[in-house]
């Protein structure tokens, strides 16, 4: 983890001094370079929080990773464009290159993990034995299935919610940048909590599919505020429900990764089984704009409803995989 932290601090403070107008290769250099240490950083990351937290603890652990994951993207996002109209691209870039000492302090304080687990010897092992290892489990291909389309209908409905809100009912910019982006990312911080708590009590399975089923059901209100037309408090009913569902769903799920994980792979198997969610939402959303024209906005919130049900159902098909069973 230090390793990549101190890498980002150097390549965003030598993006500060770079110049897209003279050297434009440079400046391309660079961004891939931070591109690749900062995804590297959070495989680590994964890996540590899969390795460190213990069963009982990873509801609470999620919900800390989905509050923090937020707030590290409203200063860098929201936060270093106000920075820039003050203090200069330049400076920004600086600052940014610093908040990294953050997460190194982090580093430097937080444990090490217990236990003792013998590392992969060598490159053959560290490739092909987390695929060997999760494929001999039973229901393997069923739980990539499941991982694939449980939070499908909730992508597939946020693909479009801004495009909607603007375009389809006619909202400000400046009520969707308070209400979905602001307020939305406060519930989504407060769903992972409880659903973080509520975990512990639930036990997972129970979890992912409560948590599921109220994803599914919160889209419908976006269907509702289409019915209904521009309705400001209808508009935070429908943001605050599904983001908090959202995150709700979020924290079960990210502890249901976790817990897939063997300690000798978790690294690599997190990073795989992470990226194969995200694939999903993104072949999927990739028909949202088309299922919009063909259907109508409260009809299009309706199949991003229905497409959550087979994750549900193949949920309900893997219920007695050993990860529910610990």
């Amino acid at each position: 983890m230090i390793c990549t932290q101190v890498t980002l601090f150097f390549a965003i403070a030598a993006l500060a001094f770079s110049s897209p107008g003279s050297a434009v290769g440079a400046v391309a250099f660079l961004a891939f370079f931070v591109a690749f240490a900062s995804a590297s950083q959070d495989i680590v990351i994964d890996a540590y929080r899969t390795d460190l937290l213990q069963e009982a603890e990873r509801g609470a652990g999620t919900a800390v990773y989905v509050t923090g994951y937020r707030i590290a993207m409203l200063v860098s996002g929201a936060g270093a464009l106000i920075l820039s109209d003050r203090v200069g691209w330049r400076n920004t870039y600086l600052v940014m290159a610093f908040v990294m000492v953050v997460g190194m302090i982090g580093t430097f304080v937080g444990p090490e993990p217990d236990g003792a687990w013998r590392a992969p010897r060598t490159l053959r092992q560290a490739v092909w034995g987390p695929l060997k290892d999760f494929l001999s489990r039973n229901h393997a291909i069923a739980i990539l299935v499941f991982i694939v389309f449980y939070k499908l209908g909730d992508a597939y409905a946020s693909s479009l919610t801004t495009a909607f809100l603007i375009g389809g009912m006619g909202f400000s910019r400046s009520d969707v940048g308070e209400v979905n982006k602001a307020f939305g990312m406060v519930s989504v911080i407060v769903g992972a909590g409880i659903g973080g708590s509520l975990m512990v009590r639930l036990g997972l399975f129970r979890a992912l599919l409560y948590f599921g089923i109220l994803q599914a059901v919160s889209i419908l209100s976006f269907s509702a505020l289409a019915l209904v037309g521009k309705s400001y408090s209808m508009l935070v009913f429908a943001v605050g429900f599904e983001n908090l569902t959202g995150g709700m769903g979020t924290s079960a799920f990210v502890a249901f990764l976790m817990g897939l994980c063997d300690h000798r792979y978790s690294a690599t198997q997190f990073a795989l089984l992470s990226s194969l969610a995200v694939l999903g939402r993104v072949l999927i959303s990739l028909s949202s704009g088309f299922a919009v024209e063909l259907m109508g906005w409260p009809n299009f919130f309706l199949l991003a409803t229905l497409s959550a049900l087979p994750g549900l159902a193949v949920l309900w098909f893997i219920r007695d995989a050993s990860i529910f069973k610990r």
